[in-house]
């Protein structure tokens, strides 16, 4: 089984594709490609695969049918820039190997991240753990960025002076905030990787962490096309119904009343809207 390179992959390597106001994402290496997916099938599958002739049909039937140990086979590793809160949200996607910036043996970067004027909104009444779609008012959201940028600059000027007092970086460190800049390297398989994004690029994610799903899914698309135009069918912009709601449906195409009510009726409706938006 030869080497796979692909060109398209070959020239965003080690290229940084910025993220937030002073993230980035790289793609340091990858192992495997389609045409990886299509070998591991084929030869796990046999002659059962022949009826398939094409490589994107046989990777779209492994998706539809979550044959998932194929699309294992290609792995990613990554090198990612990003705010604390949004690394501790990453890390639990426990099927991938991390190695982090310490600050045990390292000096932190002055680095915080301040969100845009347009980032900034009130708790959403709707999302318990959200923001409001409707951003705050210029002046408000002004005000909101110059009190985060004077607590950072406070917090790193504490930070720096214990550390040059002699005080142990492990504990000169505790105050810094969630908002300061870190960095990983963060490897993980093709397969792993699309149920990342696929709850990752979700309306209901947090928006930072949505803007660093979207660059990865852009190159993991150089590297794998068809499997992540399957993957873009098949799962992200897909809907699915549990028992109940698919007798629901049933029940309403045929003119009869919808049996569901209270949250099972409004996680259905949501399902039904969602479905008509994709």
């Amino acid at each position: 089984m030869a080497h796979c390179i692909v060109p398209q992959a070959e020239e965003i390597l080690d290229k940084e594709f910025k993220v937030l106001d002073k993230g980035f994402v790289r793609l340091i290496d990858y192992y495997g490609s389609d045409e990886r997916i299509v070998q591991a099938a084929r030869v796990s599958y046999g002659n059962g695969t022949k009826t398939v002739s094409e490589d994107a049909a046989l990777i779209d039937y492994l998706m539809r049918h979550q044959h998932t140990s194929p699309f294992e086979q290609v792995v990613f590793t990554f090198h990612l820039k990003m705010p604390i809160f949004v690394a501790r949200q990453w890390v639990r996607h426990r099927m991938g190997r991390m190695n982090e910036v310490s600050g045990r043996y390292s000096i932190m970067k002055d680095e915080f991240y301040v969100p845009e004027e347009s980032c900034i909104a009130r708790q959403s009444k709707n999302n318990k753990q959200g923001r409001d779609d409707e951003p705050l008012p210029k002046e408000e959201a002004q005000n909101v960025q110059k009190e985060f940028i004077e607590e950072q600059e406070k917090a790193y000027s504490s930070y720096s002076k214990m550390v040059e007092s002699g005080l142990a970086r492990e504990i000169s460190r505790i105050n810094l905030p969630l908002a300061l800049y870190t960095e990983f390297y963060w490897q993980m398989d093709l397969h792993n990787l699309f149920h990342f994004l696929k709850l990752r690029l979700d309306s209901h994610a947090q928006y930072e962490i949505r803007e660093y799903a979207k660059v990865i899914l852009e190159m993991i698309e150089k590297v794998c096309p068809m499997a992540t135009a399957s993957f873009e069918n098949d799962m992200n912009n897909s809907v699915t119904f549990t028992k109940e709601e698919m007798a629901a449906l049933k029940e309403v195409l045929s003119g009869k009343a919808n049996p569901l009510d209270g949250k099972k009726l409004k996680r259905f409706e949501e399902k039904i809207k969602t479905g008509i938006q994709l």
